[in-house]
């Protein structure tokens, strides 16, 4: 396969990447069919990445927001998966060793294709609405330098696309953004109340109750125009007035953390010089809690991992494989039931004690817990004697199964 013109190994500036120029661009790809990733980096060291296969695109990625913007079209184009979110992590464990760090948003697509809980035609609805928004974000961004690698590939094609017909698409929004008279402002910006008082004074009750729900600075133009279900621009220009008076601003904020981790900073690992016995997991998503747990374990020469963000925790359990592992039982987005349970179906934690934590010691928590499949029910706030004696009881158990 011959190779594009442009070197990997020598990226290339090109200032004023306009429409036309990014036309051209991706028409220099088709010609030596360029199979690998496209990198483009704006003045601000923001990066966008483009996945293609013999010049045409699979899917693009990276920006501002990732995260947000994969949320956003999960909950725009695949709402059947949006509101199962917090059972992805099983998902993902069924396919073994596979590295999300190449493009996890597009192996996700790819594994409920595959399972059949989306359709390809979903999918691809959703990926051309995503590279879209990428386009328009190079394009208001305007100058980029850009580099090719041929090592990083996506096995798996799910819709190849050509680069003008998205281009095209992208220019129109870019139009309708200018025309709007907001072109100086992002809509990856979030809006935030800045005087309370005067706005409420200048709106019916019912607006500023609709806008002090909305404008927490939380969200961003985008997301706020996928929940109220209108187009960006009409979002923007009925919040322009707002701003422009001083009442409301647009601040930048941070991407939201993705679903797939492995292993995360979250988690606390001893040092090997420090403990040297069986590691041991605490899923919990009070800090303190964890804290408690790893000053009893450390202590008593165990290794320890705590883990604070139930969604992120099989992902992070099946990397780390703890010889035993305390739950708690009420968690935001996931359960300790719902973990409990989707861990006893992985083949690696079918037998692996599981110790339900819980501030409510009743018989009705002890009976559900022991039905998804946990070893024991420990009640909070915890006691040294008792922790290190479950261990100690279940690790021996272990050892002579």
């Amino acid at each position: 396969m011959m190779t594009a013109s442009y070197p990997p190994q020598n990226p290339i500036s090109i200032p004023e990447f306009t429409p036309s120029r990014q036309t051209s661009f991706f028409d220099t790809l088709k010609q030596p069919r360029f199979s690998g990733q496209l990198i483009l980096t704006n003045s601000k060291g923001e990066k966008w990445f483009f996945y293609l296969y013999l010049g045409r695109i699979m899917y693009a990625t990276g920006g501002t927001h990732p995260v947000r913007r994969w949320r956003r079209h999960i909950a725009r184009y695949l709402p059947e998966i949006a509101s199962k979110l917090s059972s992805l992590q099983l998902d993902l464990a069924s396919l073994g060793n596979q590295d999300f760090r190449l493009c996890w948003e597009y192996q996700l697509l790819c594994l409920w294709v595959e399972q059949q809980k989306i359709s390809r035609e979903q999918a691809a609805r959703m990926i051309r609405s995503i590279i879209i928004e990428v386009l328009f974000d190079i394009t208001q961004t305007m100058e980029v330098t850009c580099e090719l690698r041929q090592d990083n590939l996506l096995s798996t094609r799910l819709v190849l696309i050509d680069a003008d017909q998205l281009i095209n698409e992208a220019y129109k929004q870019w139009q309708a953004w200018q025309e709007a008279k907001v072109a100086d402002r992002s809509p990856n910006s979030a809006p935030i109340i800045r005087q309370a008082e005067e706005l409420q004074q200048r709106t019916s009750p019912q607006v500023y109750q609709t806008l002090k729900q909305l404008l927490d600075g939380n969200q961003t133009l985008r997301d706020l125009s996928v929940r109220m279900k209108r187009d960006v621009v009409t979002v923007t220009s009925s919040l322009l007035p707002y701003v422009q008076m001083g009442l409301v601003e647009l601040i930048a904020i941070e991407d939201l953390s993705p679903p797939v981790s492995i292993p995360t900073p979250t988690a606390t690992v001893a040092t090997p010089e420090v403990s040297v016995g069986p590691l041991v997991a605490c899923v919990d998503d009070s800090p303190l809690m964890c804290q408690t747990l790893e000053k009893i374990l450390v202590g008593a020469n165990y290794q320890f991992l705590g883990i604070n963000d139930p969604l992120r925790a099989i992902a992070i359990l099946l990397a780390r494989k703890p010889a035993i592992i305390f739950l708690d039982l009420v968690m935001p987005n996931a359960n300790g039931y719902e973990i409990c349970g989707q861990l006893r179906k992985l083949s690696f934690f079918r037998n692996t004690p599981i110790i339900i934590l819980t501030g409510n010691d009743g018989i009705v928590d002890r009976v559900r817990a022991k039905m998804v499949g946990s070893t024991d029910f420990m009640s909070k706030p915890v006691n040294p004697d008792l922790v290190l004696s479950a261990i100690r009881k279940y690790l021996k158990q272990e050892n002579v199964a």
